[in-house]
């Protein structure tokens, strides 16, 4: 290899630790633009390149944290099957998801942008204070409103939801069927693991293992578009 050549790769490593600098430095996932603005003059297709290396590297090397496309952006993560020792370490509670606030998120998720009418029909019930919770917890966001008598106000997923769920944006979302299979995963791992003196890390989220399944029923099918 000559001089050039090897200058070359130096530089595409330095690239890529200060990258993993940035986003190990990052309290959520980081975009494109934001590594972007960051590394002044250098190519987006560079960057590119860099995260997919390093996303490469981090899984062949199977080390205690990877790389991952969440919510629009990149963000170091650990994996799941540590989870369990994470918790023993953090042993702090996770945000928890009742079973109103799952079937809530469930509809608004494959049904978005949706009314909050449109949701107690499916719901059956009053969703006032468990849209303010959604919101104060950021999982959801007001979309406009809708051209209809009263124009009511329109909701829709938020990018936290995505990070929460580690999801790489709305078409990753899986079908109701593998929704309900994931969160009763979720519920049965944090129940078995879990010693009684723990909780869960502040990664991991608790369900009601019932709730998903009242949610897809309420969906009745696949995601709509309601516009």
């Amino acid at each position: 290899m000559n001089e050039e050549g090897v200058e070359a790769v130096v530089e595409e490593e330095r690239l890529k630790a200060i990258i993993e600098s940035l986003l190990f430095a990052a309290a959520e996932p980081v975009g494109l633009t934001q590594l972007a603005n960051a590394l002044d003059n250098v190519p987006r297709e560079a960057i590119r390149a860099a995260l997919s290396e390093l996303t490469a590297d981090y899984a062949a090397s199977m080390r205690g944290i990877v790389l991952e496309e969440i919510a629009g952006g990149y963000q170091l993560r650990t994996p799941k099957e540590h989870a369990f020792y994470v918790r023993r370490l953090l042993a702090a509670k996770p945000p928890r998801l009742s079973r109103p606030l799952l079937e809530t998120l469930a509809i608004i998720a494959y049904r978005q942008p949706i009314t909050r009418p449109e949701i107690e029909q499916l719901r059956g019930v009053d969703t006032g204070g468990v849209l303010d919770t959604l919101l104060e917890r950021s999982l959801i966001r007001i979309a406009g409103r809708k051209e209809a008598p009263g124009r009511p106000l329109m909701y829709a997923t938020a990018p936290e939801f995505l990070e929460l769920f580690g999801l790489k944006d709305l078409e990753s979302l899986p079908d109701l069927e593998e929704f309900r299979a994931i969160e009763g995963d979720r519920a049965d791992v944090a129940e078995a693991q879990a010693p009684e003196d723990t909780v869960a890390s502040p990664a991991t989220v608790e369900v009601e293992s019932d709730a998903a399944n009242d949610a897809a029923a309420a969906t009745d099918g696949e995601p709509e578009d309601s516009n």
